[in-house]
């Protein structure tokens, strides 16, 4: 039972249904999902080690925001990792799925959901072929981060970089076993992500006029409240 809930939570959490900077209730979480407490607290202590919220005694449970510090970490694992995993994999990546990915991304613009999943769907393709399980492992829990990231930065439908060409250009260079040049093109695919994610979010901090409500207006809102 603490493991669906964990899995529960966690979709919610790294889908941002739980919306970063809002506070959550135990308690409620608990009906939520017809669980008791006890399976719910052990959830949220796990998810809390991994870093998507901030569990706060007699206060509640904190989502944690979406930093611009966050971005950066994230691609600079994805930036030194990734293409080695690519060249790991390469040669154990199956021609079919590199054909459906490929005819994929030919087609027309899915919306912002379909679209971010298959990019998403693609480099956790290539990850998962490349044979070591900490690799693996990490970029899993990064990817998480990566998917917060998309969506929290895409609330509004802004279109921040549309990358079907530069995963056309990877594909086709796997296809032609041109291992070198597709780490190439992996490493200049996430930099330019990493451009327009960064150029999101310095934008987001300087002309934001309101920001974004986090845990310690709420409990002021609550304590008014009580008042």
């Amino acid at each position: 039972m603490k493991n669906r809930a964990y899995n529960i939570l966690k979709e919610k959490l790294v889908n941002c249904e739980y919306e970063p900077g809002s506070l959550l209730n135990e308690a409620q979480l608990a009906a939520d999902l017809g669980y008791s407490r006890t399976p719910v607290r052990e959830a949220l202590n796990r998810i809390e080690n991994e870093g998507f919220i901030r569990i706060l005694p007699k206060k509640g449970i904190y989502v944690t925001d979406v930093s611009l510090n966050d971005v950066v970490q994230i691609f600079q694992t994805r930036l030194e990792i990734e293409p080695v995993a690519l060249r790991l994999a390469a040669p154990y990546l199956p021609e079919k799925e590199l054909l459906y990915f490929k005819e994929s991304f030919n087609r027309d613009e899915a919306d912002f959901h379909c679209g971010f999943r298959l990019d998403t769907a693609m480099h956790l393709f290539i990850i998962e072929h490349c044979g070591n399980r900490f690799i693996i492992d990490m970029m899993h829990q990064v990817f998480d981060q990566n998917t917060r990231v998309i969506i929290s930065s895409k609330q509004n439908k802004t279109k921040i970089h549309d990358a079907r060409k530069e995963h056309l250009e990877i594909i086709n260079l796997l296809m032609d076993n041109s291992v070198e040049k597709a780490q190439t093109a992996m490493y200049a695919h996430v930099e330019n992500c990493k451009r327009a994610a960064l150029d999101y979010f310095y934008n987001l901090q300087a002309f934001s006029s309101q920001p974004a409500p986090t845990y310690k207006t709420q409990l002021k809102m609550s304590y008014n409240d009580a008042k």
